[in-house]
């Protein structure tokens, strides 16, 4: 209780530095009466805190937290700590999307591209899915090892787009595939937020079925789970999950595969604690990349997906490092 309650007064601090600090610092008295009574305060202080950083904040608490919360169901239904929501062709399919849209449908509106992109994830995952398919029902090794197939094709098609697409629209593409929430409104937070609520909370009330199956298919059987059906249900899950973020934020790595051991360290591998853990600590930490990345480098911003993967690459070598040293 004390290691969460931890977890929400630095996601609570976090918060209120991407709100108050930037190209303009917000005075602490300023930021209060704002957050208090709006009404009264200065209009220009009140568009940079409540238009333009506030919701900014938010989109990343929301696309990090489903990010986290797919990278713990991947990890559980593929009983592999490497494991992120990639591993099923989700970022593969929506980048492909995107580049089309972008690079090859010149004309389309550009509300047009967060469907598309979700959709893209969308389409790779079931492609995967029935793919793997053998004898009525599913495994972890095909779905890994199919996953890693179509991606890759998947990608040689993007790569293709982009090197004989315009390089205006390329540009434009790159800049979308590098994730960032530059762009957040309310009306983008408040989309996400409705779309989220019903996948999160499904997902915490499949607890014990992953914890069920991250034991492997014979012993969850044994246990009484129909585990082709749940591991269909959990993938489904985390293409809504994973697919909301994307669509809104762009790629954004690794969060879903730090996250969730960041929380198994904290809480334990229960996925009724470990789930909303890995939220908070995804939330956390995809704001805090965003804050950085328009801070640290200013007048210039970094995305924050190039953030994330310069944390989540060092984390990925350690973990490869720690489990050969277990091995050997």
């Amino acid at each position: 209780m004390i290691r969460i309650a931890a977890l929400l007064l630095l996601l609570l601090a976090v918060l209120l530095a991407s709100v108050a600090w930037g190209g303009y610092t917000v005075a602490p008295g300023d930021l209060l009466a704002i957050l208090m009574q709006p009404a009264g305060a200065n209009p220009q202080v009140e568009m940079i805190v409540l238009d333009l950083r506030l919701p900014r904040a938010l989109l990343a608490m929301l696309v990090g937290a489903a990010l986290a919360m797919a990278g713990a169901i991947v990890q559980a239904v593929m009983r592999n700590p490497l494991a992120e929501p990639g591993l099923l062709g989700i970022n593969a399919g929506a980048a492909l999307a995107a580049m089309i849209v972008i690079a090859a449908l010149k004309d389309a509106p550009a509300q047009f591209l967060p469907w598309a992109s979700f959709a893209g994830a969308s389409g790779m995952a079931a492609t995967i899915y029935m793919l793997s398919r053998h004898n009525g029902g599913t495994s972890s090794l095909r779905i890994i090892l199919i996953g890693i197939g179509l991606s890759a094709l998947a990608g040689a098609a993007t790569t293709l787009l982009t090197a004989f697409g315009d390089i205006r629209d390329v540009q434009r593409a790159m800049i979308w595939l590098a994730g960032s929430v530059y762009n957040a409104d309310w009306a983008g937070v408040r989309m996400l937020a409705l779309w989220l609520v019903a996948p999160m909370a499904m997902t915490m009330m499949a607890s014990r079925q992953l914890d069920l199956i991250r034991f492997g298919d014979n012993a969850a059987q044994s246990l009484g789970q129909r585990v082709n059906l749940v591991r269909a249900l959990m993938m489904m899950l985390c293409t809504l999950l994973s697919g909301a973020a994307i669509a809104a934020a762009g790629l954004i790595g690794f969060v879903g595969l730090v996250a969730p051991h960041m929380a198994r360290r904290l809480i334990g591998p229960a996925h009724a604690g470990l789930l909303p853990v890995s939220a908070l600590i995804g939330a956390t930490l995809v704001m805090a990349a965003d804050f950085a990345g328009r801070t640290v480098v200013a007048p210039a911003q970094l995305p924050a997906g190039i953030v994330t993967a310069l944390i989540g690459a060092p984390f990925f070598a350690y973990l490869l490092w720690s489990h050969r040293h277990a091995a050997g």
